[in-house]
């Protein structure tokens, strides 16, 4: 009988489902099974979809899965949604997203709530993107909860990074610089058929002209209208120029430097009581004890 990593590996979507399953509750068997899985993956496109609340990201991934399924890709998508306040799952599930895929095998959808996780994904959605990849899913979707201009966490597991920006909405791009802006490979303005489509895209290149990458990519500007799939071959091949070219060479490593010390924090925080933490805050807001010395304290313990 094959084991639950041959079984993932093979492309069980019962085992691929199970497993997704184990990873947002972090079950003991979790971490085991994604050492086992890791040697299998890195072949899968991760691309990530982000942007305002209302952006219609939902229609364009399902259009962007329609396409590359034309392509005869297999296709995972990760939807990450708001958390419920009465189950703590995800306010829209894939029950109710994304029908059309729902017979099809080369489609695999898992919704995620944030589970109090900021910047617009949930905690799980990195070992989720990677239990895809090492599935055999040739492209994984992540779609990102509305965000706001801080909320960029997207880029910790992407390749690539589509900033889906609508007319009309206040999207005003010297607000969204610090944000959004930064982390867009690819700029997606959606609903183009809309008011104000062009002074967004004049606003877009005019940030563009004065920015500069330090890898030396300048996102291209591409329009869609989702409900009609205008656009996003357009679109897909702007983000396989990104992959092919020179801007995503050191993204990688940039990405896994960033991962490994989430991935660190969480391990050290794991490993500490939260009595013992809400003692020492205790005493640290008393002024009876300094954090500084806490905190060597603790690393030594660890």
């Amino acid at each position: 009988m094959r084991s639950w990593a041959e079984r993932i590996v093979a492309g069980d979507a019962r085992a691929v489902a199970r497993a997704a399953t184990a990873i947002e509750n972090q079950t003991p068997e979790a971490d085991p099974l994604m050492r086992e899985l890791f040697p299998h993956t890195g072949r899968a496109m991760v691309l990530g979809v982000t942007g305002a609340p209302g952006a219609g990201k939902s229609t364009l991934v399902d259009q962007m899965a329609r396409a590359l399924r034309r392509e005869k890709r297999t296709v995972g998508i990760i939807a990450v949604d708001p958390t419920s306040p009465f189950s703590g799952g995800a306010v829209l599930g894939d029950r109710i997203r994304m029908q059309a895929h729902h017979d099809d095998p080369g489609v695999f959808i898992r919704s995620m709530a944030t589970r109090g996780w900021h910047g617009g994904i949930a905690r799980a959605s990195a070992d989720i993107a990677l239990l895809m990849d090492a599935a055999g899913r040739d492209v994984v979707l992540v779609e990102t909860v509305g965000v706001g201009q801080d909320e960029v966490e997207v880029v910790r597991l992407a390749d690539a990074t589509v900033v889906v920006l609508v007319p009309g909405m206040g999207d005003d791009v010297q607000a969204l610089k610090a944000g959004l802006m930064e982390i867009a490979d690819v700029f997606l303005i959606n609903k183009a058929d809309q008011p104000g489509v062009e002074r967004l895209q004049s606003e877009l290149e005019a940030h563009l002209g004065l920015a500069h990458r330090p890898d030396g990519w300048t996102p291209p500007i591409v329009r869609t209208v989702a409900p009609e799939g205008t656009g996003i071959d357009e679109m897909l091949a702007a983000v396989r120029g990104y992959l092919d070219g020179k801007g995503s060479r050191s993204r990688g490593r940039e990405m896994w430097v960033r991962r490994l010390r989430e991935m660190l924090r969480e391990r050290l925080l794991e490993r500490l009581p939260e009595a013992e933490l809400e003692a020492a805050a205790e005493a640290v807001a008393g002024r009876r004890r300094d954090p500084y010395s806490y905190v060597d304290e603790w690393l030594r313990k660890i």
